[in-house]
């Protein structure tokens, strides 16, 4: 771990080098999901918050708790039920007999890393109790507002919408997420290989060593916010927003929080490259993960099973890709 006397990380190439060490030591306890890692890897970086969707039992929880441990994070854990409460969530002012005052007891969400699992087996009136925290880090409670710790970071775990008992998440806030995560099943001889290791080690989870603190995190941010992205990007990922609002089967397209979130995803990917500037692979590589969460399909649509992922591939592959002066060699 960074200890208070080492120089905070100044240049991409620097914390390229350091999240990429994170990625190797979680990669010991999630196996076979290095696509998945990169992508929280990228949230974590640009400041943003994640949505993880897939089954039961694919190692959604273990790959937040594996980011908790390896960055040194606060980390904290809601189990959505049908029956939480928003004040669950945020906290609640509770009568303290000996002052005989109203004292605020803060909930879950005061916390580095939160993980909010099963996010959508609760009502729609809970899961919005996230949205001012997400958007603003920041929670209002009896009208007086608490800030939360920085970094803050919301990785939220949700089974598809089609599985038992569950509530379809509403726009404003899949809109919050700065992308989504789709972790599949493990191939043969990856499973192999997890079950090998699980046996060999005779714990249920790998011990992962901490690399790095909150302010470790914050100084990666602020590297992050130092990457240059050419004007030509920049129209380009606003042509990918405007086809999402123009496509035919679509019928909500992309806000402009999906452009926003773009464009720092991939200025993120290229300091995880170790670059201090963007290149259109950057932005076209992001486009599925940062904006097919964010619209809505015909309703026509659903029985042919299309899914907004095969949509917004679509889309990438007919928006013309900007030329750029730049590689994507590291800069000498």
């Amino acid at each position: 771990m960074t200890s208070p006397s080492t120089p905070r990380p100044r240049t991409a190439e620097q914390v390229g080098e350091q999240a990429g060490a994170v990625l190797r030591e979680i990669g010991r306890a999630v196996v076979g999901k290095s696509d998945a890692l990169e992508l929280v890897m990228l949230a974590v970086l640009a400041g943003g918050h994640v949505l993880v969707e897939d089954l039961p039992g694919l190692g959604k929880t273990l790959l937040a708790r594996s980011f908790a441990t390896t960055l040194g994070l606060d980390f904290r854990r809601i189990q959505f039920t049908p029956d939480l409460l928003p004040s669950d969530v945020t906290g609640t002012p509770l009568y303290d007999r000996g002052t005989g005052a109203m004292v605020f007891h803060p909930g879950p969400v005061f916390t580095h890393l939160l993980l909010a699992d099963e996010i959508n087996r609760t009502p729609p009136k809970t899961q919005a109790a996230l949205l001012e925290a997400m958007a603003e880090s920041q929670v209002t409670v009896d009208g007086e507002t608490r800030p939360l710790a920085d970094p803050f970071l919301v990785i939220a775990t949700a089974n598809p919408v089609e599985y038992e008992g569950t509530y379809s998440l509403p726009e404003a806030q899949l809109d919050r997420f700065q992308l989504r995560v789709r972790m599949g099943y493990l191939t043969a001889g990856e499973e192999l290989a997890m079950l090998r290791d699980r046996i060999d080690r005779a714990a249920p989870e790998a011990v992962l060593d901490t690399l790095a603190g909150p302010a470790d995190v914050v100084a990666w941010r602020a590297v992050v916010e130092r990457v240059e992205i050419d004007d030509d990007l920049l129209e380009y990922a606003v042509a990918l927003v405007g086809a999402t609002r123009d496509h035919p089967q679509i019928g909500i397209g992309a806000s402009p929080r999906g452009g926003l979130a773009l464009v720092q995803l991939a200025r993120a990917r290229a300091v995880l490259d170790g670059r201090d500037y963007v290149v259109p692979e950057d932005v076209k590589h992001l486009a599925v993960p940062a904006l097919a969460h964010r619209v809505s399909l015909r309703p026509e649509l659903w029985v042919r099973e299309m899914s907004t992922d095969d949509v917004l591939r679509e889309i990438v592959d007919s928006v013309g890709t900007p030329s750029t002066r730049r590689t994507a060699a590291l800069p000498s």
